[in-house]
Order: structure tokens, then sequence, then C-alpha cells
């Protein structure tokens, strides 16, 4: 285990001070992320609106912020967050809107305060390309999308 991070957080608009990201249980990996939207959003069957959640983070360097779908939210109303995980890097200081899509027949009402996904916060590698010519040698080789069975 390593230690918790420190996040900054700006709240946005006046009173979202109620709306800070938090984890339901101790054992949760994300901190839910909450709806702040003035009266209701209505996201018809099928259709997709960009979620504002009223804050705005400062993650360090060599971490991330991983915006994810709440399971509830998936099997109970067919809502999801499309570009899933949605990256929140560390450079970004805007808002964090989520990219809810309703998958459901019925359109999905928001309302302010209203859970609507979760985040969680990653390290992230460092990396560099070397050009080659070839790559070592894998049992899985260039098998690709169902390759390796159901």
């Amino acid at each position: 285990m390593t230690e918790p991070i420190e996040i900054g957080l700006r709240c946005v608009r006046p009173g979202g001070e109620s709306l800070l990201p938090a984890r339901q249980t101790a054992g949760a990996s994300g901190f839910d992320l909450c709806a702040d939207v003035d009266g209701e959003l209505a996201i018809p069957p099928m259709g997709r609106h960009a979620v504002p959640t009223g804050i705005a983070v400062s993650i360090p360097h060599g971490a991330e912020g991983q915006v994810r779908p709440r399971s509830g939210l998936a099997i109970n109303h067919g809502v999801t967050c499309l570009n899933s995980p949605g990256t929140i890097d560390s450079d970004y200081r805007g808002e964090i809107k989520v990219i809810l899509a309703n998958l459901g027949d019925t359109p999905f009402v928001v309302r302010r305060g209203d859970r609507i996904a979760q985040i969680v916060f990653s390290p992230v590698l460092e990396a560099s390309f070397r050009v080659t010519d070839s790559l070592d040698d894998t049992d899985r080789g260039h098998g690709g999308f169902g390759s390796t069975g159901r």
C-alpha cells in the first residue's frame, strides 16, 4: 500500500461544498462524483450529456483521476459513462464533467447532488518509445480480438 496523495479541490460555483467527492464505504476504491445542475436534466433514451460536477481538482504529477461508471446506474437504469474510464490529467484545472449516456428505454433525470460517477486515482508510468524492426515473441503473438476464446 502507498500513502494517500493530496488532491487540491476547488468548488466552481457557490454552495459546492455539499457536492464534494466521497467514498461510500471504507473499502471503496472510488469517490462518488455528484451532479451540479440547476433544476433537472433529462437525458433521453440513447442520448448523452456532459454533466457538470461543480469541482475542479489539482492532481499531483505522476497520478491521474479515472472517471468511471457507477454499477447501480448501469444495471438499474442503463446509464453509463462514455469515454470510460475518462482520464483527468495532472495538468487539467477545469471543471470535471461526466459524459453520461442513457442506454435505457426511458428518459433518465439528473438532479443536483445525484451521484453520477466515481473517480479513482491511479499512478501513471512515464514511458518512452524505441523504434525497432521486431518485437519479442509471446505465446499470444498477433492474436487479437477474441483470440483467447470466449
